[in-house]
């Protein structure tokens, strides 16, 4: 079924309009403007709704030419099908010399309805419309609970909305113990289950009420705990959808069970980054969800974010690789005075900060990676290193 927006100061010709393609069962109808919009709002409302076809009144003449050179300017253009109240064979010639291929009159005739469609079907057949949806998606997944996965995933973003032209979200998956809202002292009550809840019917006037501006990106929260709460795989993919065409980069903190949507949101994401510190209960719940990935077919996708680095640690970087058989792509220093002053202000940490350059850093790293680097897991049992941490040090590499 097209997606398609109807454009119609007369409202009584636009809903006759909207009643007649509905009656085709083709195309689909979720927003009707009842003036003509701005570039702004017009961008905005299309990628919204992912709209394909936009019926146009040519009741103004002016406005709806000035319309349809709006999309002269857009690569990325749907089609457009004229409409009039009446047949004016004036409006006609223009639209046509503006580049308007299909035009209908009211009343709106089944048959002319059918054959314009069919048209429009076989233009976007061969030139889809694309809104360059973001491939800047990124799971944080805590190797279990309490390794900071919330700091980094905050701190992320925050440095990922300072790049230019980046749209930044960040949105707390974890349901059963999200902490983005206590950390970042959100007030607004809607949460994760008001956009999941609305998935199927989500639109540019109700998603600003859901998200709050922090840090220079919008924020979702988790809402409070409820765990009777229940997420379907479809609503997942409808929300996604729509994030995507918003935003230039999603960033997803998750709770690290692995639910059944956590899996759906890995499975959208570009890069899972896999938070752990550098001691053996942590490294060893990276190990086995990585095992976990692996047999998801999402292993690929994943990289190690080290936190709380010591200068002296029982395992360092290239040894926790050897540990978990993939690529440690960041690690960051144990700050804790840092971290606590951000959190007694509800603010993310100054981008001028030593701490704020290294998510800077990453953030920049994050956008220009390519696909992970897959290591050859080490073959002794995990916990034999716990007793013996020295031999991964002396062992010979080539």
């Amino acid at each position: 079924m097209f997606q398609s927006i109807v454009i119609s100061p007369d409202q009584a010709v636009g809903g006759r309009l909207v009643s007649a393609l509905q009656a085709t069962e083709s195309v689909a109808t979720p927003k009707i403007l009842n003036s003509y919009p701005t570039s702004v709002e017009l961008s905005r409302v299309m990628r919204s709704y992912g709209a394909e076809i936009v019926f146009l009144s040519f009741e103004s003449l002016e406005s709806a030419l000035e319309i349809v050179r709006m999309f002269d300017s857009d690569t990325n253009q749907a089609q457009i099908v004229g409409f009039h109240s009446a047949l004016n064979t004036q409006i006609l010639y223009e639209s046509m010399r503006a580049g308007v291929r299909e035009f209908l009159v009211d009343p709106f005739d089944e048959q002319a309805l059918f054959q314009s469609l069919s048209h429009v079907k076989s233009l976007l057949d061969r030139r889809p419309v694309d809104y360059a949806d973001s491939s800047h998606i990124f799971a944080f997944l805590p190797s279990k609970a309490g390794v900071g996965t919330s700091t980094i995933a905050a701190n992320t973003g925050s440095a990922l909305a300072r790049m230019p032209d980046m749209r930044v979200l960040l949105a707390d998956f974890d349901l059963s113990s999200g902490m983005l809202r206590f950390m970042l002292k959100l007030n607004n009550e809607f949460s994760v289950y008001d956009a999941v809840k609305h998935a199927h019917n989500m639109d540019d006037m109700l998603w600003p009420q859901l998200v709050t501006k922090q840090g220079g990106m919008d924020v979702l929260h988790a809402g409070p705990l409820n765990p009777n709460l229940r997420i379907d795989a479809k609503q997942i993919r409808s929300l996604v959808t729509f994030m995507r065409r918003q935003y230039g980069a999603l960033c997803f903190d998750l709770s690290g069970n692995l639910e059944k949507y956590s899996m759906e949101l890995m499975q959208e994401s570009k890069r899972i980054l896999m938070v752990c510190t550098p001691e053996i209960p942590s490294l060893h719940m990276a190990r086995e969800k990585i095992a976990f990935l692996k047999r998801m077919d999402l292993d690929s996708r994943v990289s190690v974010v080290l936190t709380r680095m010591e200068k002296k640690v029982m395992f360092s970087k290239q040894q926790v690789e050897d540990l978990v058989g993939v690529s440690v792509i960041r690690t960051f220093p144990n700050d804790y005075p840092a971290v606590t002053r951000s959190l007694a202000t509800g603010a993310l940490l100054p981008e001028t900060s030593e701490f704020g350059k290294a998510f800077q850093g990453f953030a920049n790293e994050l956008v220009a990676l390519k696909a992970p680097v897959k290591l050859q897991p080490y073959e002794r049992k995990f916990l034999d290193f716990a007793a013996t941490p020295p031999s991964l040090a002396l062992r010979g590499r080539n």
